[in-house]
């Protein structure tokens, strides 16, 4: 009797530490952000830059016809919308397309949606590197109607991190500003 009460603990035990386990998993974000890239004013820039500041990071291109420059005016939206809260948060445009987007080509395009967007590019391997981290999917697409005969596909969803640069959420594209404002507002 001895030996099966004794197995029950153990295995009650067990129970316990996995399930503990499984709420420590369930706290973790699943993953975090992670970058060491040149911004728009030639500064080097890495996610410790702004910890303490929730991050609100969209992978894109200067020379996107629509899903960049739209995304883009739904983040000044928000950065407008959250007024004296906006100082928590730090807008990110990370380039996917380091051949065209140098940091001069971003300081023409990012300050056009708001002057708190920090654009970031680097060299096609950090771009790569920094893609896989997060992970976003991007890729060049040989169009001969598009400016220097290419167009880049890529994820197009908005992402937060909090202000440890943990993964938080996400909103796909044509997220009205007014929900992603409501939800930084809970979450701030």
């Amino acid at each position: 009797m001895t030996g099966v009460a004794g197995l029950g603990l153990v295995l009650g035990l067990l129970w316990l530490d996995y399930h503990a386990d499984q709420a420590r998993v369930a706290e973790e974000p699943a993953f975090a952000a992670a970058f060491e890239l040149t911004d728009h004013r030639g500064v080097v820039r890495t996610e410790d830059d702004f910890a303490g500041r929730w991050m609100l990071i969209f992978f894109g291109f200067a020379n996107c016809p629509d899903v960049c420059p739209t995304t883009l005016a739904e983040v000044a939206a928000v950065m407008d919308g959250l007024g004296d809260d906006a100082e928590e948060v730090q807008p990110i445009f990370i380039s996917i397309d380091p051949e065209r987007d140098t940091p001069q080509a971003l300081a023409d395009f990012v300050p056009l949606f708001n002057e708190r967007i920090i654009g970031l590019t680097g060299t096609p391997g950090q771009i790569a590197e920094t893609a896989e981290i997060f992970p976003i999917y991007f890729e060049r697409i040989e169009e001969a109607s598009a400016p220097d005969g290419y167009t880049m596909g890529h994820t197009s969803h908005l992402l937060l991190f909090g202000p440890d640069a943990g993964f938080v959420d996400s909103w796909p594209y044509g997220t009205p500003a007014e929900e992603i404002i409501a939800d930084l507002r809970e979450r701030i």
